[in-house]
């Protein structure tokens, strides 16, 4: 037996050692084991090193939620080879950009999107070894079939010392410009991104890989269901914390967020924890619940965690009057360059979220020093942080900075220092409106125009305007059975926000652009608004 690190193929080990026939995951009709899991993996893995991917080899994933998702990227941390998440939303020239940029050896990929990936396979002349999911279209005959490529399988891989500054590569973006490969190490994402092994126990993170083994014996028995989706960071991440716990993940089985199937799963999976990404999913959620009640026995559900965007008050209220009185609704905040940030509530005075005591963020002044009480500066992140953005030493420098001798994490929020310790955040600096002087943060206005009844979704932006510098532009989708009404929708802002911060426009649409995970597409409301508001 080679020596354990904090290689994530080596803690995923670890974790089977003591619950070798526990469920680990499950994606519609499709079950795992974690023993299960790790040998499919590890049958994967000796394929992929037998066809020559070796240590530090990236190879690209580019499937919709499906186990054997995971079980490519497992493969991988197994033969330290570098597993890149590739969006299935991606256009051929998008596609081919990733493709180029990640430099990719291997190619794991979902037959049905062969016509995306074929003609961009030319921009990764080393791509050698491709292992295709389902039957494919025919575009690609020298793939090899995901199940035969294990029935090949290959050589014993045993004697690859794994390390703790193995890598992955997590893509993020896309809405403000051309995707980012963000480098993590094993041993930083997993206590950065992870949570250590402490999610779940009182004692908090380990401090070898062998303390894993006792904290998932004391874990109690949890049910995670990530919402999103794995080629994203907030579903592979969720899904990540939840074998590493010990515990059973339940998937989403469809490449889109589908309110009804979701309860559906949750209601035969018993699922406990449902990790979703604020209001894109909960709306939705909250809708199904009104329009069928009583379908759904939620009885299992005490968490509802949002990560990389808020629960609005009233959508969560919303929901609250489905779900058991004791289930709590968790706001966390986090990136694929920071890691978790840390959790916390909607403060009664200003900000968005009061986020708790942690000694690893802190509020940067100019970029040169940590705030003090009372100061606002920007968000920063200490302590676990990824290398850098992959092949971008330039961004690299601008976003991962020195700060009283300590290396931190610009996040890009404006945020606030408090006397105990905890943080208040007002909202995305890159996002912020200056209309006449006042500071506009878009956030707490969403917020209001989406508490009107009718409002299904909305972003607002900030445009040039010629007496304010910028002024405030909500961009709004309506529920199919409701009437345009911009007035009635200021008016109701006026109840809500200070004069300056309600919307001086509305753009309707019918639909407001997000991600697959949720995420809104700012580059794209904003344009929208413009486009609208001139005639161009």
């Amino acid at each position: 037996m080679t020596q354990r690190s904090f290689n994530l193929a080596d803690l995923l080990e670890i974790v089977t050692e003591v619950k070798p026939d526990q469920e680990a995951l499950v994606c519609n009709d499709e079950r795992r084991t974690l023993r299960q899991l790790m040998e499919r993996s590890a049958a994967l893995a000796r394929y992929l090193h037998a066809q020559g991917l070796r240590p530090g080899d990236n190879i690209g994933i580019h499937a919709y939620n499906c186990i054997e998702f995971m079980e490519a990227s497992i493969a991988a941390f197994m033969i330290r080879a570098v597993p890149v998440n590739v969006n299935y939303r991606y256009t051929v020239e998008e596609t081919r950009y990733v493709y180029d940029n990640a430099e990719l050896k291997a190619l794991v990929y979902e037959g049905g999107l062969e016509d995306i990936i074929a003609p961009a396979l030319d921009a990764a002349p080393a791509c050698k070894i491709l292992v295709r999911l389902g039957t494919g279209k025919g575009l690609l005959p020298q793939a090899v079939g995901f199940e035969d490529a294990m029935s090949r399988s290959g050589p014993d891989i045993t004697g690859i010392q794994r390390a703790d500054s193995d890598t992955l590569l997590l893509y993020t973006g896309g809405t403000t410009g051309m995707p980012k490969g963000v480098i993590w190490t094993h041993k930083d994402v997993f206590f950065g991104g992870f949570g250590g092994g402490g999610n779940f126990c009182p004692q908090g993170p380990v401090t070898t890989p062998e303390e894993l083994a006792e904290r998932v014996r004391e874990n109690f028995p949890v049910v995670h269901m990530a919402c999103g989706p794995l080629m994203h960071g907030a579903g592979f991440w969720a899904t990540m914390i939840g074998l590493l716990s010990g515990h059973k993940v339940v998937l989403n089985g469809r490449p889109d967020f589908n309110a009804e199937y979701v309860l559906d799963m949750v209601q035969r999976e018993r699922v406990t924890i449902i990790m979703v990404v604020g209001d894109a999913m909960c709306i939705p959620l909250a809708d199904a619940l009104q329009k069928h009640p009583g379908r759904w026995d939620l009885s299992s559900i005490f968490v509802v965690s949002s990560a990389g965007a808020l629960f609005s008050d009233h959508v969560r209220d919303a929901l609250k009057a489905h779900l058991p009185a004791n289930a709590i609704f968790s706001n966390g905040m986090g990136s694929s360059e920071s890691g978790q940030v840390g959790t916390g509530a909607k403060p009664e005075g200003d900000g968005l979220i009061r986020l708790k005591p942690d000694a690893k963020n802190a509020v940067a002044i100019d970029g040169v020093r940590f705030g003090k009480v009372g100061e606002t500066g920007i968000l920063v992140r200490k302590g676990y942080l990824p290398l850098g953005y992959y092949k971008d030493p330039k961004k690299t420098a601008e976003t991962f900075v020195q700060i009283e001798g300590q290396r931190c994490v610009l996040i890009g929020d404006i945020a606030r220092q408090e006397e105990d310790g905890s943080i208040t955040m007002f909202g995305r600096n890159s996002q912020c409106i200056n209309t006449g002087g006042e500071k506009v943060f878009t956030e707490e206005v969403e917020e209001a125009v989406r508490s009107f009844d009718g409002v299904f979704d909305a972003l607002v932006v900030g445009v040039p305007d010629s007496r304010w510098g910028q002024k405030v532009v909500a961009v709004v989708a309506l529920r199919p059975d409701r009437a345009e009404d911009a007035d009635a929708l200021k008016a109701h802002c006026r109840q809500r926000l200070a004069g300056y911060k309600v919307p001086k426009d509305i753009i309707f649409v019918d639909e407001v652009r997000r991600n697959p995970v949720g995420k809104a597409d700012y580059r794209w409301a904003k344009a929208t608004a413009e486009q609208r508001l001139t005639g161009a």
